[in-house]
């Protein structure tokens, strides 16, 4: 009897809201849904808003879930350009303390990823990974980024 109330009271606590999608005209679907089945099996709510989402979108969708992360994809390598002012629509809707994520193929071209690092946290994300991360990576950064451990 114990233990099944623990696992009520573990099921009562509401888990942080995490906006998830593919930014811009990039079509690359499959890696969205690996993520999505990855956030949702650690225990994130996610908005999964798909492929093709424009920033407005993204920010729509975080005020209405009241997430507390939004995490863009991109594969086609033009996220630089489609990330640009991410940070500054957030907070012009208020939404200041969102935490940003973002990793793929983020830029055209052969390019170190510490300075494509460099670019994004400029931009004002929090966290920024490379092609071929490991989802288990950023689960622990949420989970310290949520100061959930």
């Amino acid at each position: 009897m114990e233990e099944m109330a623990k696992i009520e009271d573990m099921q009562e606590i509401e888990q942080p809201t995490l906006v998830l999608g593919v930014i811009g005209a990039d079509v690359h679907a499959v890696g969205n849904k690996i993520l999505n089945y990855t956030f949702t099996q650690a225990g994130f709510n996610v908005t999964n808003l798909g492929v093709m989402v424009s920033q407005k979108e993204f920010v729509e969708a975080a005020v209405e879930a009241d997430a507390a992360v939004i995490i863009v994809s991109s594969m086609y390598g033009h996220g630089e350009i489609d990330c640009k002012g991410l940070r500054e629509k957030c907070d012009e809707a208020g939404l200041t303390d969102i935490l940003l994520y973002v990793g793929g193929n983020l830029v055209v071209g052969k390019q170190e990823f510490t300075q494509v690092e460099k670019v994004f946290l400029e931009m004002g994300f929090n966290r920024v990974y490379p092609p071929g991360s490991d989802p288990k990576g950023a689960i622990e950064h949420l989970r310290q980024d949520l100061a959930l451990n």
